[in-house]
């Protein structure tokens, strides 16, 4: 009986348990994002939402990205997505996406921004969350 296919199985999972801390949750307070407590919805269903972010010490493309749901189920929209510049100071970012007409309305919904760094490791980039922020805000007509 061969050893081969045990050995690729545990070099696997030390490959994976190797790469675990890079698409973990990075704790420094010095990073940051927030959301404005309004954003905007068009009749079309565009909506614009924007807040702020700071971030430190990225290698690799570092973005800003947003979701937006009403539904009880959870369902969220993705509403695009800003590059960042992780130079410790604070910035402006504002996201705009398109859900359909009948998805999203005029009322409280539930975002969720993250502020996620695509670091290279072994060829492959792999995410790394510099910051979450998840809040409630009112979406209103332009």
């Amino acid at each position: 009986m061969s050893l081969r296919p045990a050995l690729s199985a545990a070099a696997g999972a030390a490959l994976l348990l190797l790469a675990a801390p890079a698409v973990t949750a990075h704790a420094d307070p010095s990073e940051s994002v927030t959301v404005d407590p309004v954003g905007r919805i068009a009749a079309d269903g565009t909506v614009t939402l924007s807040g702020t972010y700071r971030c430190v010490g990225s290698t690799g493309p570092v973005f800003v990205s947003s979701a937006v749901g009403q539904s009880s189920d959870g369902a969220r929209h993705g509403i695009g997505g800003t590059r960042a510049v992780c130079d410790g100071a604070a910035h402006s970012w504002q996201n705009t996406g398109k859900a359909t007409p009948d998805d999203l309305e005029p009322g409280t919904a539930h975002v969720e921004v993250t502020l996620m760094e695509l670091r290279p490791a072994g060829g492959l980039p792999l995410p790394r969350f510099h910051a979450v922020q998840k809040q409630d805000v009112t979406l209103t007509r332009p």
